[in-house]
């Protein structure tokens, strides 16, 4: 096992694409980290880099504090797992996953142990003498993943291995794989572009976006998934993690008397703040009458409104999950909005509908700098 770390990482393609630029990363001995953004944010590329099918442009890649960026991908001693297996059809299970070894010369009693106590670890062992052809999506994941184990690398490189999966599957494997790195310990770094699976796999999680220029960074933010949700540091992140995604409104606040409020702009609504909730924002007190931006995320909403002050529109549309349901509403300023809300008092289309904040689970954000507003 070992470190692997990014150190002012760079990446120009030569039709002059930015991919990458200014990404400073460690991932640390065992740790899970998943890489999620949209396409084009440069996760895939950092990937490969780290395997040395990409030459940077710029910065470094280390391995257990060794400095690989001018090695060769085989002299790495890193395992990749790819979303499309990249299985040999005419070998069996138990070739596959001994060809890495046999193209290292390992004598042929160490490779017999490595494949049968990986595919002992992976329940792979019924199907050993199968061909790929015969077994399930998910069978031929593990199959993939056995092939990486049996090497014993410092570090898995894994790019959107579940994306092929159908929805039941995925969640299966999530699970899968999730126990297989407690039980290895190996370090982890993971690509996907799905932002529940970085949420629900991730030791940590680093969150990264497209960029347009070398003077900014693709790196967003990287923390445990509950800080990224609860914490967010910016408008993007806040914006990309969770699903349905948090609602953004334009807000001023506003004293009236000894009471303060948000007015949401475009409305004739306002979200009132008690003493405690103004005590824990002490920022608001500095922007009153200037514009911030207010993040809700869908479970943050109480309805039926206990609370005065809130929210009102027509309903468009409402979802039912089976646990949870949603409702989607347009304010008076075009606004539309996502609410989490108990399916006993799920609303009917078209039906005008009042809905409450709960303050204390709100967001504020620097409409100028994008920047989460903290005390």
């Amino acid at each position: 096992m070992a470190s692997l770390g990014f150190q002012s990482v760079g990446k120009r393609f030569g039709d002059g694409t930015l991919a990458l630029s200014r990404v400073d990363l460690e991932v640390r001995d065992g740790e899970f980290m998943v890489l999620v953004g949209p396409s084009g944010c440069g996760k895939s590329t950092l990937l490969r880099s780290a395997a040395g099918l990409e030459t940077l442009s710029q910065g470094r890649v280390s391995i257990g504090g060794r400095d690989v960026t001018d090695l060769g991908p085989g002299d790495r001693d890193i395992a990749m797992v790819f979303q499309n297996y990249a299985l040999y059809p005419h070998m069996d299970v138990f070739e596959n996953m001994a060809f890495g070894l046999g193209q290292r010369r390992v004598p042929k009693h160490v490779i017999k142990e490595k494949v049968e106590q990986a595919a002992r670890t992976l329940d792979l062992m019924p199907y050993i003498h199968k061909k790929p052809g015969s077994l399930s999506g998910g069978q031929r994941q593990r199959v993939a993943m056995g092939r990486a184990i049996v090497r014993d690398p410092q570090c898995f490189l894994m790019d959107e291995p579940l994306s092929n999966l159908d929805a039941k599957l995925r969640v299966q494997m999530r699970a899968e794989l999730k126990l297989l790195n407690a039980r290895l310990g190996v370090t982890t770094l993971y690509v996907t572009h799905d932002q529940v699976e970085a949420m629900t796999m991730g030791d940590r999680v680093a969150v990264l976006r497209p960029v347009s220029d070398e003077s900014q960074s693709n790196l967003q933010q990287c923390a445990a998934p509950r800080e990224l949700y609860e914490k967010p540091v910016n408008l993007f992140v806040a914006g990309f993690i969770g699903s349905p995604a948090m609602n953004f409104m334009t807000v001023r606040p506003v004293r009236n008397g000894k009471a303060l409020a948000c007015e949401i702009i475009g409305t004739d609504m306002a979200l009132p703040l008690t003493a405690e909730q103004l005590a824990q924002r002490p920022f608001l007190e500095g922007a009153i009458g200037r514009d911030l931006i207010l993040g809700v995320r869908p479970e943050a909403f109480l309805y039926p409104n206990p609370a005065s002050g809130g929210l009102s529109g027509e309903v468009l549309i409402t979802e039912m999950t089976g646990a949870d349901a949603y409702a989607f509403f347009e304010v008076k300023d075009g606004n539309r909005i996502t609410a989490r809300i108990d399916p006993r008092y799920l609303p009917e289309r078209g039906a005008a509908l009042s809905i409450g904040v709960d303050m204390d689970r709100a967001h504020f954000f620097d409409p100028a700098t994008g920047l989460a507003l903290r005390a």
